[in-house]
Formats: structure tokens, sequence, C-alpha cells
């Protein structure tokens, strides 16, 4: 084999990773927070609400599960400028990842909800309590200790799912790899580097949601 790695090439462009590494957290968070809510109210309107309400919900999720994110990501992005709605990158990046971890985030709380006992629930209603106290008091805390895994699984999909906004020139940690191998054409060392990065800053999430179990979850 006749090539000679190069790595020095890339680090020498660490600003340039770090600006794209803190970009890439940044719409990670703000897409987690956001499609957190966003799944809550959508399982709660999908157990709860009326039949209206539950068809709209169904159609949601089953739209976004069906479709690819990216085709997600340029109806955002080039297709709500035709309703006169125009969006910077990094606001259509943060708000298509919100509406697609909201669909599957929605169907996860689901379940978490449907599968706490109905004598609790029942217990609940005698004692006066709303469908919202209901669901925030008796049911969320519980169904969070069985989703929680799963929710964690689904955030960390996002979050490598955020090089797919690289498409519509966001400068995460993708679009940012490809900057610098376009400047110094050292493709393996580029990507590889990139690679251990979202390998490293999976498992800080990982390791930053194991801490948030065991000390808040947990102990509920």
């Amino acid at each position: 084999m006749d090539y000679t790695f190069q790595f020095g090439t890339v680090w020498r462009e660490w600003p340039l990773l770090v600006d794209g590494l803190l970009l890439t957290v940044k719409l990670s968070i703000f897409s987690m927070v956001f499609g957190m809510i966003v799944a809550t109210a959508g399982a709660f309107g999908s157990v709860y609400g009326p039949r209206p309400l539950k068809a709209a919900i169904r159609v949601y999720v089953e739209f976004i599960r069906n479709t690819p994110f990216l085709v997600q990501v340029f109806v955002v992005y080039l297709g709500l400028p035709s309703l006169g709605i125009r969006l910077q990158a990094d606001h259509a990046a943060i708000l298509a990842m919100t509406i697609n971890v909201g669909a599957y985030g929605t169907e996860i709380i689901r379940a978490g909800i449907e599968s706490i006992s109905k004598g609790q629930i029942e217990a609940a209603k005698v004692l006066g309590l709303r469908p919202f106290l209901i669901f925030r008091l008796v049911i969320f805390k519980q169904a969070l200790i069985a989703i929680y895994p799963a929710l964690t699984s689904q955030f960390i999909l996002l979050m490598l799912g955020t090089s797919i906004v690289s498409a519509i020139a966001v400068e995460e940690l993708t679009a940012t790899a490809n900057t610098i191998q376009s400047r110094t054409f050292r493709t393996f060392e580029v990507y590889f580097v990139v690679t251990l990065i979202y390998i490293a800053l999976s498992l800080v999430f990982r390791t930053a949601f194991h801490m948030i179990y065991a000390r808040w979850i947990r102990v509920r």
C-alpha cells in the first residue's frame, strides 16, 4: 500500500472541527428538548384526546415514520418557502429534527403510558384527578422509567442524524468534514477523525443520560 497518512493536516483544521462539533451539540440539545415536548403532547393526545385529535396524531406519526429524514428536511427547508415561510438553515434543521423525534417519541411515550396498570388510573379518577394530573402525577413518572432506555437511544440516533442536515448547508460536524476534505484532499484522515468524534460524542451523551437516570429517575 503506497499511502502516507497525514493526520496532522486534519488537526491543523481543529478550529473548524470544534465549531462543527459545537453546532452538532446545539442542534441535538434543542431538538431533544423541543422533540420531548412534542412527543409528550402527542402521547397525551393519542391516549386521552378526542377521536379527531387521535386520528391527526396517527397521521403525523405514520407520515414521519414512513418517509426518509432527508426528505423531511427538504420539505421544511425548501418546501415551506413556497408557503411564505422562510427559515434559516439552522432553524430549519432544528424544526425538521424536532418533528422527526417528536413522532418517534410519541409512540415510545404512548407505549409507556399504556403499560401502566389500569387499576392505578382508576384509583386516580376516583380521587377526582383530571386527566392531565393523572398523566403527570400517576402515569408519566412510572412510564418514564420504563421508556427511558428507548428514549435515550432515540436521542442518540437524533444526534447522529444531524449529519443529514449538512445537505441544506448547515455547518455541523459532517459539513465541516466535507469542507476540510475539499481543502486538504485527505479523505480517509478527515472522515476517520470525524468518525471518532461521533463515537466520543455518543459515549458522552450515553454517560450523561445514565447519570440523569441514576440521579433523578431511578430513585423516584
